[in-house]
């Protein structure tokens, strides 16, 4: 059994349809949860410190990663020159590492706060085994392998492009390291889960939005009376 056409040449059209049936079924049957059920209203102080590093690292290369896929010639030409391709190189590597600064703020904050721990399902953990995969290889992509933007450019980005046009060609990443499978394939899985975990909010998410508005304040609304002084006013 060839393993590489499986994980990269069926693998990828699973999880798009997947992702793409389910993100309708979860929209008609329940819309109002196309979020990512912020716990905020139960901590916020370590939630803030976890929450900007992690979106600001993290938008930004997913961005680029898009921006590539669709003009890969302007990347190489950027890279033409070492000074820029070291600065690529650089800046990718600080917000990688910024963003897995705020993931392992997540992760403390899942671990340590009662209250945030008896919310927390099953889906949240697989959410950030999942993210913690993708963002420390891709880490490793950056600082194992040099100039992982040329390769991300002349090997993946190619064989995008033939997902796109129904004609998998696996040989171009056949040959890459296991570090850059592991992350390529995670990241299927990722496409995968999005209807059925918070990650169905990437679907609607504003990045400019989102980096620039003021804090979010969460109130909590019930019918129920919550204490005895509520009630006797009933």
């Amino acid at each position: 059994m060839d393993w590489n056409f499986a994980l990269f040449g069926a693998v990828p059209y699973i999880a798009v349809f997947i992702a793409v049936v389910g993100s309708i079924w979860r929209f008609n049957s329940n819309r109002f949860s196309w979020s990512s059920q912020s716990s905020e209203f139960l901590e916020n102080k370590t939630l803030f410190y976890g929450a900007f590093p992690w979106h600001y690292g993290i938008i930004p290369i997913l961005l680029m990663h898009i921006l590539v896929i669709i003009f890969p010639s302007v990347l190489f030409a950027w890279n033409g020159a070492p000074v820029r391709l070291y600065l690529l190189e650089l800046s990718g590597l600080a917000l990688g590492f910024l963003a897995l600064f705020g993931l392992l703020v997540f992760i403390y904050r899942r671990l340590t706060d009662s209250r945030v721990r008896a919310v927390t399902s099953s889906w949240d953990i697989l959410v950030l085994i999942v993210l913690i995969i993708q963002v420390v290889t891709g880490l490793g992509n950056a600082i194992l392998y040099k100039w992982g933007s040329n390769w991300y450019a002349g090997a993946a980005v190619p064989w995008i492009w033939s997902l796109f046009m129904l004609n998998p060609s696996v040989d171009y990443i056949a040959d890459l390291p296991l570090n850059a499978k592991i992350h390529i394939f995670n990241a299927l899985i990722f496409i995968g889960l999005i209807p059925f975990t918070r990650f169905v909010h990437f679907l609607v998410i504003n990045p400019y939005k989102y980096l620039t508005r003021p804090y979010q304040i969460q109130r909590w609304y019930s019918r129920a009376p919550r204490t005895e002084h509520v009630r006797q006013y009933k």
